[in-house]
């Protein structure tokens, strides 16, 4: 009998649709195969969601391979897919590729090429562009082109296509990555007797035979060949396998990022009051038959990374494993430390800092079962972790959780949530500053909300006082005389600070050396040729950077305006800032930590190591020095310009201003020194300010809420954000509006009266990575219900609950 697979076919054909496919006699497909099928004129990828004796159509094409003999999706995937599907309204391949094993080829990739030599007379500049590129390239990828000359080429390489001046061809791609072998050298036999073998070589004078044999038979095991020849010389190798007392094999190698490292066990401490009631609560809802959530709130240095220890040892203690994930790559070395002490050989970690090698192995080990708890960013809550029973989002509050650059745009919190109710697993998640709209949830009982309302002492385990923050108004500093980046109380603590031998850390989220390049003659601003975006100037490289497309520049010796010599650098960043700090205190050595400094492998963590032992008095960063770090020897934080986001054109933004200063504020007084924290700002009586410096959650959420409330924002409605970008600006803005027309004309057919459209506008940046971009913004108790009542035309993004609607 004739089976018949659906099928998620990697094409933009609806964002929850499957295909029918016959399975052809001598084939094998079920449940989450990856498979290759013809798709109009072309053959593309697709994943099998299910297998049925009939069809609902009444022709159907047959499957043409299957490219690996194993599923590349369990069940559990498929179901996760096929909510992230529909809920996010993206693409149905999409949603699953999320969850397939690294390295496996999933797409075929388009690749260009010269037909013949062309006269370049008749060509406009952008084609002479990519057929300078492709001179003297047998053939390029699509997207390495586009990379190299910018997006916006995609149209004049559409026009040499059509003139047949390009071929366009597509390749199935070799796997990124796959098992990686080695050579190992063992005993030929069991039956050999090292010791009189050794002594025999050594009585011929073959001295490093005999070490490297009696090597061998001591470690009871295969050694690398490699690092025998290292060790003991390729001759010995040789010699021994010439007199037939070694063989060589090979043997699959782990490629684990945590090879070598060592994790001392640690020592649970007393828990408080409160840490006791949240462990109990949550080691009981693990027990449970079904998921429950929990919002854990507790103030910075509050203890609840213990709670997360003691509720996955539980866990793992019932046979259950956990998934843990932190908003950043610069806290995954501090978390898998304390995990790993806690958890010695039981950790997996799962992030794209990782090789391609490395997330392949960690991928299949963790889908074997080998490790109880897997650690990494958003990506993780993909992760294929069996016997799920608990799952942790620190920082929950953070947007780095959104995925925002490319689609599925899924917030991995709510992924989480959906994912546990598959498993009946539990989530925890903890903040000190949680999003107003969890904080509504847990309110509302949707959540189960636990506090820390205290900071624990690590020595004593006894209530601690949090940091005393002062707010500076900078408007007075100016009156005053003082045009530093430095207040005069910021400069006086950090002398005081750095006279003792104490550390200072120094947050002002902005790289860079300035935010702006302008010709003092002209007035004429430096901009990003492809996102009309003032452009950063970097003093180490002498360029000036594009921190939304990486598009750079060499530093102006003259404007290109005017030809005048009088550049200005005006703004503030952190490399401008450590360069002050090393001019306002000579010898004091100082770290700068942020996406430039840290973009090496590995860089956060030996930028981190290096303050922790200090190798450096202060530390000027971004954002990511704000989150969930411990540094005993902080006792001064400067928040230098706390405006800066407060009044972007964002929502969130008073809320993302609130719980970046709580953070960096918590990063001082964990130690027995205690600590102070000084906020400069040009807007000292803001609610999102007093709140912060106050360190009081509740203040900010009356605030915020009553905010929210009067412009029916979230949690008092939900958002959808459309987005449609072109080369061309007139085409962009006629898309938008053609829309805009066709969605107000289908909710009042529909009577859709609770659905507010709002624009279209040009979205902000309105362009980018040089396309032109406009908005429509969707607002209402139920907005998809517009949206699944209009099809959403092909080049649109569908983004469901955005974290910003710019």
């Amino acid at each position: 009998m004739t089976k018949y697979a659906e099928v998620a076919v990697d094409a933009p054909a609806g964002y929850y649709r499957t295909f029918t496919y016959s399975v052809p006699s001598g084939i094998t497909v079920s449940q989450g195969h990856l498979v290759h099928v013809p798709f109009g004129p072309r053959v593309l990828s697709g994943i099998v969601f299910r297998i049925s004796d009939e069809s609902p159509v009444s022709e159907t094409r047959e499957i043409a391979r299957v490219p690996y003999p194993q599923p590349v999706l369990s069940p559990r995937g498929l179901a996760l897919a096929s909510w992230t599907s529909s809920y996010y309204m993206a693409s149905l391949f999409d949603c699953a590729a999320l969850m397939a094993p690294p390295g496996i080829s999933l797409r075929a990739g388009s690749y260009l090429s010269l037909n013949h030599p062309v006269a370049e007379a008749g060509l406009t500049p952008s084609q002479r562009r990519v057929v300078s590129y492709l001179k003297g390239r047998e053939k390029v990828r699509r997207e390495v082109l586009l990379k190299a000359l910018g997006p916006d080429m995609e149209a004049a390489l559409g026009q040499l296509a059509r003139r047949g001046v390009v071929n366009v061809w597509s390749e199935w791609r070799k796997p990124t990555a796959r098992p990686r072998h080695a050579a190992h050298l063992e005993l030929a036999s069991s039956s050999i007797d090292v010791e009189a073998a050794a002594a025999d070589l050594e009585g011929r004078r073959a001295y490093r035979q005999a070490d490297l044999l009696r090597y061998i038979g001591e470690q009871g095991a295969p050694i690398l060949l490699a690092a025998a020849g290292r060790e003991f010389g390729a001759s010995a190798v040789k010699g021994l396998q010439a007199k037939g007392l070694v063989s060589r094999l090979k043997l699959r190698q782990e490629r684990d990022p945590l090879r070598g490292r060592v994790f001392t066990p640690d020592h649970p401490p007393v828990l408080t009051q409160a840490q006791e009631h949240s462990v109990r609560l949550i080691e009981s809802a693990i027990d449970g038959p079904s998921s429950q959530v929990f919002l854990l709130q507790g103030v910075t240095g509050s203890g609840k990374t213990e709670v997360y220890l003691r509720a996955l040892a539980h866990a793992l203690g019932k046979g259950k494993r956990g998934i843990v994930m932190v908003p950043e790559l610069s806290l995954t070395p501090q978390t898998i430390e304390r995990f790993g002490q806690r958890f010695p050989g039981q950790v997996a970690v799962l992030h794209s800092g990782l090789s391609a090698g490395e997330r392949f192995d960690q991928w299949w080990r963790i889908q074997n079962g080998d490790y109880g708890v897997v650690i990494g960013a958003r990506g993780a809550v993909f992760a294929p972790q069996p016997d799920l029973g608990l799952i942790v989002i620190d920082e929950e509050h953070e947007w780095t959780y959104k995925q925002q650059d490319a689609a599925p745009h899924y917030h991995a919190r709510d992924v989480a949530i959906k994912l546990a109710d598959l498993t009946n697993a539990v989530v925890i998640l903890g903040s000190a500053t949680p999003d107003v709209v969890s904080h509504r949830r847990a309110l509302d009982g949707r959540y189960r909300l636990l506090e820390l309302p205290h900071r624990v002492s690590p020595e004593t385990s006894l209530d601690a006082p949090l940091p005393r923050v002062r707010v500076v108004d900078l408007r007075q500093e100016l009156k005053d005389g003082n045009r530093g980046i430095f207040s005069r109380a910021l400069r006086s603590a950090m002398d005081s600070t750095l006279r003792a031998g104490e550390q200072v850390i120094l947050y002002l989220n902005r790289r860079g050396s300035g935010s702006l390049v302008q010709c003092r003659d002209c007035g004429h601003t430096m901009r990003c040729r492809r996102c009309d975006l003032p452009l950063t100037y970097h003093s180490q490289a002498e360029r000036l950077l594009c921190h939304r497309c990486n598009y750079r520049l060499a530093s102006p010796r003259a404007c290109p305006q005017c030809r005048g010599s009088r550049i200005r650098y005006l703004g503030l960043g952190t490399q401008r800032v450590v360069e002050e700090v090393e001019h306002a205190f000579p010898g004091v050595k100082t770290l700068r930590w942020d996406r430039d400094a840290a973009s090496a492998r590995g860089g956060h963590e030996r930028i981190m190591e290096s303050f922790v032992r200090g190798d450096a008095q202060a530390l000027v960063g971004t954002q990511m020095i704000a989150k969930g770090l411990d540094f005993p020897n902080v006792t001064l934080v400067g928040a230098l310009c706390a405006d800066i986001g407060l009044f972007a054109p964002d929502y969130h933004a008073s809320e993302r201003v609130f719980q970046l200063l709580c953070q960096v504020a918590g990063r001082t007084g964990r130690g027995r020194l205690g600590g102070q924290v000084i906020v400069q700002t040009y807007s000292p009586s803001h609610y999102a300010v007093t709140a912060a410096a106050a360190q009081d959650y509740e203040m900010f959420y009356k605030d915020e809420m009553e905010y929210r409330g009067e412009q029916s924002l979230p949690p008092f409605s939900r958002l959808i954000n459309l987005v449609y970008a072109h080369t061309n600006q007139d085409r962009c803005r006629q898309q938008a509006l053609t829309l805009g027309v066709a969605l107000k004309r289908q909710r009042d057919a529909w009577g859709l009266t609770g659905v507010d459209i709002l624009g279209p506008a040009p979205a902000y940046p309105p362009r980018l990575s040089g396309r032109y971009r406009w908005r429509l913004v969707l607002r209402g108790q139920d907005p998809r219900s517009l949206l699944e009542k209009t099809p959403v035309p092909q080049g649109w993004t569908v983004d469901i609950d955005p974290m910003s609607v710019t």
